[in-house]
């Protein structure tokens, strides 16, 4: 089991993930739209996993129901078929591997917005399967400690058939098997350990373990130009 993260420390303190909320939404919606697309255009969150991770996300960061269902009643329209998952990968200034999801209605635009930070920020653009054999995907579970501590959380994850545990400030990251996410989130939530938020993660194989101090605000840094763009759903390095 994994201890202390000092890359997950960085993120979070610099909120790498603290978009504009219309911002936001509009990479929740996006994420919805493509759930119900993969999912073969099934609409019932019961029957399709990926479209209930998304509308969970969705709730945890308050999106408004309407917001939601006009997601869902876009991604059973015709116009759908615009909207396309894009993947890129490379590598970070600093040496560290990437992966990027995108949702886009315009590759071509996209990987030019992509390309261009990669230029900017000291990154190295890579073909597809550069890196993604680096990464595996797991389901993450992110709590609240809220009066517990972290050998509490830590045992009743373990008994709930958790893979990985890492602890990152007041929250604690809980990484499980895909198919047993919402078995493992489940058991916690009846135990009264508050969920954060609970969705499909790129973890790295053999995490790479970065101290310089420079180098890793330099990554933030790209990371977060790549995370504020528009159609970028999420980033993923292999650093630990």
């Amino acid at each position: 089991m994994s201890g202390h993260s000092k890359w997950a420390t960085i993120k979070r303190q610099k909120g790498l993930n603290d978009q504009k909320k219309g911002q936001t939404f509009t990479k929740l919606s996006l994420a919805i739209t493509i759930a119900v697309k993969h999912g073969g255009g099934v609409t019932d969150p019961d029957q399709n996993f990926r479209l209930r991770l998304a509308m969970d996300s969705a709730r945890a960061s308050n999106m408004p129901k309407d917001n939601v269902e006009r997601a869902i009643k876009r991604a059973s329209g015709s116009e759908v078929g615009d909207i396309a998952e894009v993947i890129y990968e490379g590598f970070t200034p600093g040496g560290a591997s990437i992966m990027i999801e995108a949702a886009t209605d315009n590759s071509m635009r996209t990987t030019s917005e992509i390309k261009s930070i990669f230029n900017k920020g000291g990154g190295s653009f890579g073909q597809p399967g550069s890196v993604a054999y680096q990464f595996k995907q797991v389901g993450k579970i992110v709590v609240s400690k809220e009066g517990k501590t972290f050998d509490d959380i830590f045992a009743l994850a373990v008994d709930s058939g958790a893979e990985d545990i890492e602890e990152v400030g007041d929250e604690i990251d809980i990484y499980t098997k895909v198919e047993n996410l919402y078995k493992v989130k489940n058991a916690l939530e009846a135990q009264g350990v508050k969920i954060i938020d609970a969705h499909l993660f790129r973890q790295a194989v053999i995490p790479m373990d970065l101290t310089d101090e420079e180098k890793l605000n330099k990554i933030s840094d790209f990371v977060n130009a790549l995370e504020n763009l528009d159609d970028v759903q999420k980033v993923y390095t292999n650093l630990l």
